[in-house]
């Protein structure tokens, strides 16, 4: 029998999560099966995905901690290389496998692989069990639920799932017997560490050596979770949108990345967090924590029922809008060099830590798409892919389908403010301090934009601004933008800072033309009655840095 958690998107801990009435060990026990554990690493979807160091070491810590885990259960994890199709080829016969289980998928590509393991299992009379257990709900019985319609907003979503039961189980997980425990294979006995994990990650010391902020496994979510829900009155009293995406430690409950791998059951936070709204005042949805997990249900769903969903071109719910193509653009914001100290403190953390904050994910967002550089989402769902601990790939396209005002969310005109919005919660810049070293000696007037300080207290601070004129990304709205040289002593850095205050004219008929339609339907008003009215009358096109 095989527990295969079959994508770096999937559980990487199947076995401690709630599977319904009959766990995965329960199974094996009833029916005395062996049972192996397995973990694949394809790595044709290592190298698409393009995966940093950080997200690397968190699954492979992540991978220590569960065979760790298992081992208390007299079981072991047995990492294998290669194309899942063809390590089950050898290993339904080599293990003569007559049962494999996996969690069900929603990436296309992950969809269409698991239907070549399932053909391939009914060839070898292997009978297949897809389980749903990381999300909280069945998405497609959502869907059913909704008519066979996806729900594309919020409250709808909460509508239809308001008075669904979700089924958790609170057993005791125990060691196996030992005839559920297997014997050693021809593989281990040419070379017995053929299946341990340390042998699949070369890592250099170099990168070994960098600073965890966040360690990965069940071990070190289980503590993370068992310290919040001690805070019963943060926990009732948290609203999103009063958190800090700019604090210097996180004001927020950094789950996500163990729930993204499966180090961390959706269902048991949510199970927790239930039972201490039920016995206290508390926030509500969208803003309150249990908010956040339904968020995540959300997005499930509409990628669940969505054709590309990840991408603009064929996507039935994304506007498609002609963004430009600036490959220099694109690097100096993905290498945190845009030359606004706010944005690039953000993608400094991102790149050396592995996890920002939601509103400072909405802020680098908006600024790449709609808010200043006019560079498609997709280009940004890449970097962010590359470097979040929790990427999730329906979250991920998800988030960014919203923020760029393709999908879900069609008010173009509220723009963060890549000055104004980091103030409000750090006006002094210490998290600018901290992640762009280059301006730490700035006076707090200046922090945001440093190339406003007079050119004494630029040398007082050891960082002088230098500029030149660049007309390649105002071509299209008629303005000009900025390139900066920040120069220190140490080093010397070119990056690219546009204007303040604006990178297109949102009373543009260009403008216009894209968001008209979209932004009545999601009001369920008619284009006629647009042309009868005037275009002033869509809506407030001003451009309010939030």
């Amino acid at each position: 029998m095989i527990v295969w958690p079959s994508s770096d998107s999937k559980n990487g801990s199947a076995l401690a999560q709630p599977r319904g009435d009959d766990s995965t060990l329960d199974v094996a026990e009833n029916h005395k099966k062996q049972l192996r554990p397995i973990y694949i690493i394809d790595d044709d979807i290592k190298n698409r995905c393009n995966v940093g160091i950080n997200r690397v070491r968190f699954l492979l810590e992540s991978l220590i901690d569960l065979n760790s885990n298992l081992r208390k259960l007299n079981l072991q994890l047995y990492v294998v290389n290669g194309k899942p199709l063809e390590v089950f080829s050898k290993l339904f016969t080599e293990w003569k496998v007559d049962f494999l289980t996996f969690e069900k998928a929603v990436e296309p590509e992950i969809i269409e692989e698991d239907e070549h393991i399932e053909e391939l299992s009914n060839k070898n009379n292997v009978f297949v069990v897809q389980r749903i257990s990381h999300t909280i709900y069945d998405c497609q019985s959502i869907i059913n639920k909704n008519n066979g319609n996806i729900p594309l907003t919020y409250p709808k979503f909460l509508s239809l799932v308001q008075d669904v039961q979700v089924k958790i189980t609170n057993e005791i997980i125990k060691p196996v017997s030992n005839y559920c425990q297997p014997s050693i294979d021809a593989f281990e006995k040419q070379d017995p560490n053929c299946y341990d994990v340390n042998q699949h990650f070369k890592l250099s010391s170099e990168d070994l050596s960098t600073e965890i902020c966040y360690p990965g496994g069940e071990t070190e979510a289980l503590k993370r979770l068992n310290d919040i829900l001690q805070k019963k009155d943060w926990i009732c009293n948290f609203e999103k949108p009063n958190t800090s995406p700019n604090s210097l430690e996180p004001s927020t409950t950094v789950l996500s990345p163990y729930i993204s791998l499966g180090c961390l059951s959706a269902k048991l936070f949510y199970k927790e967090l239930k039972t201490i709204e039920r016995n206290h005042p508390h926030t509500k949805p969208p803003v309150s924590l249990l908010g956040q997990l339904m968020w995540r249900e959300f997005y499930y769903v509409a990628a669940t029922g969505t054709v590309n969903f990840d991408k603009m071109i064929g996507n039935p719910i994304c506007m498609q809008i002609p963004w430009d193509k600036n490959e220099s653009f694109l690097k100096a914001w993905a290498e945190g060099k845009t030359g606004y100290p706010f944005i690039d403190a953000i993608m400094k953390q991102l790149i050396s830590e592995g996890w920002i904050h939601h509103l400072a994910r909405h802020m680098v967002a908006c600024f790449l798409t709609r808010g200043d550089l006019w560079i498609s989402w997709e280009e940004g769902a890449k970097i962010f892919e590359k470097y979040l601990l929790d990427y999730d790939w329906a979250l991920n396209s998800g988030n960014w389908l919203w923020l760029s005002a393709s999908a879900f969310f069609y008010k173009y005109f509220r723009v963060y403010s890549p000055i104004a919005f980091g103030k409000k919660t750090d006006k002094d810049g210490l998290y600018i301090r901290k992640y762009v070293p280059e301006l730490k000696k700035y006076p707090s007037e200046y922090i945001y934009e440093p190339w406003k300080a007079p050119l004494s207290v630029q040398k007082q601070a050891n960082c002088i601004i230098g500029t030149r004129v660049d007309l390649a990304l105002g071509s299209r709205m008629g303005v000009g933008h900025t390139n900066e040289v920040v120069r220190t002593d140490s080093n010397s850095i070119t990056i690219v800072r546009p204007i303040p205050g604006g990178s297109y004219d949102p009373h543009d008929p260009f403008w216009i033309r894209l968001y008209s339609y979209h932004y009545l339907r999601s009001t369920g008003r008619a284009l006629a009655t647009v042309a009868a009215q005037g275009v002033g009358d869509v809506g407030d096109r001003r451009r309010p840095r939030a």
